[in-house]
């Protein structure tokens, strides 16, 4: 079963804030384990937005950096994995995941 991932970006990193973020990298993970990426530009900022991309594309997890309790508990409650807090370069966060070794609050800046 395949499995897709949300991570709001700023440049090549996580975005510090859900509800600013413009670019969104999507992840496919194939069940062989290969990763396929696209990148969503959104037309403004809107935390609304990511969220209904992330239920209209089915999105599993989100891993992302500060966002607020009332849209947290919304993607919860559609069933999406929220993995808040985690700072760091993408390509680092992916292979962390690879790894399992990403969990909310994940600081990526001291490898």
């Amino acid at each position: 079963m395949d499995i897709k991932l949300l991570i709001p970006l700023f440049n090549d990193e996580v975005a510090p804030r859900f509800d600013l973020a413009t670019d969104v990298l999507l992840v496919k993970i194939r069940s062989t384990g290969e990763y396929d990426e696209r990148i969503v530009v959104l037309p403004q900022a809107s935390a609304d937005d990511l969220c209904a991309l992330a239920t209209s594309d089915n999105a599993h997890t989100i891993i992302c950096g500060g966002i607020d309790n009332e849209h947290y508990q919304y993607l919860i409650w559609k069933g999406i994995k929220v993995l808040d807090n985690v700072i760091g370069p993408v390509k680092i966060i992916l292979k962390a995941h690879k790894a399992g070794t990403i969990t909310a609050g994940s600081n990526f800046y001291s490898f």
